[in-house]
């Protein structure tokens, strides 16, 4: 066995973290309790820490009231037995700042911003974006750099440039394969740590190439958590298991990002023993598909 060092990193931060996602109630009201549930999964079940309102809590779906109470209810109740991660996507410098703000009051331990949503924006005005809200936090800081999902990024010199104007910017998520690391920290000089999410696809070759952790879903999350500390110990069999073991219904619920968590929410819902699961703007589920769910929430057991 060869031990790597995967926890050695510029922000400290490491490992799997489960994007969470929100849970509905028959009224479309949220369901706080079923969130506070994943909360307790991942600390039982090995994460490495815990994120919240990014794509695939569904951020564009909630209002900045909901997003607020989620915040709220998931920092209560991890009250620190995790690191927490806050994904910041207000569509303004101000709203951004003030989220920021109110992320760290809650007890954040480090944010991600997401771009603006605007259409063709010259790089140095996303650069100007992001430069305003790490200079008003003192946070520990990322980017969600997903020009594919989100129609608006980075390239690696801006990724480069980025870190070079602010100390605070420690940190880029990218939904990317394992091809695309190399060359972005070979062009930020190896000063960025890179999390990848995609669902937990391809995060063995990921953390092989330079990535220090991964922002996937839930539902497959104690399996990938597995796998990280596995990778950390030189057992590279049992970690080649633990990915094998997720990677087929990774492949089937990569088709978009509505298709993504409406069957993530089924899964974990059913690993979570929730009876009755609702969605809200989510896609519709054929019976194939809620045999694949059964099936999929049956192999990976429990939570």
């Amino acid at each position: 066995m060869t031990e790597k060092n995967y926890k050695k990193t510029h922000s400290a931060f490491y490992g799997v973290y489960p994007m969470l996602l929100v849970f509905f109630r028959a009224d479309g009201s949220l369901d706080l309790d079923a969130i506070a549930l994943q909360v307790d999964a991942q600390v039982k079940h090995g994460a490495h820490g815990c994120a919240v309102m990014g794509l695939g809590t569904e951020v564009n779906k909630l209002s900045t009231q909901e997003r607020r109470a989620v915040i709220e209810v998931v920092a209560e109740r991890l009250n620190g037995r995790l690191p927490f991660s806050v994904t910041i996507g207000e569509n303004s410098v101000a709203g951004q700042i003030e989220f920021s703000r109110a992320a760290e009051a809650l007890g954040a331990d480090w944010i991600i911003l997401l771009p603006p949503t605007v259409g063709d924006l010259p790089e140095r005005e996303i650069l100007r974006f992001f430069g305003q809200i790490a200079d008003a936090t003192s946070l520990p800081l990322g980017v969600q750099n997903a020009p594919q999902y989100l129609g608006i990024g980075l390239s690696n010199t801006g990724l480069g440039e980025l870190r070079t104007q602010h100390e605070n910017f420690k940190v880029v998520k990218i939904e990317d394969d394992p091809l695309a690391l190399p060359p972005l920290l070979e062009a930020t000089d190896g000063q960025l740590d890179v999390l990848v999410g995609r669902a937990g696809l391809e995060s063995l070759e990921v953390f092989r190439a330079g990535a220090c952790g991964l922002i996937p879903g839930f539902e497959t999350f104690d399996r990938l958590s597995r796998m990280f500390d596995h990778l950390c110990t030189g057992e590279d069999d049992a970690a080649e298991a633990a990915y094998q073991s997720v990677e087929p219904a990774i492949v089937f619920m990569l088709k978009s990002i509505n298709h993504f968590v409406t069957y993530s929410r089924e899964i974990s819902g059913r690993r979570l023993g929730l009876n009755d699961i609702h969605h809200r703007l989510g896609v519709d589920v054929s019976p194939l598909g809620q045999h694949l769910i059964e099936k999929t929430a049956q192999t990976l057991g429990p939570l």
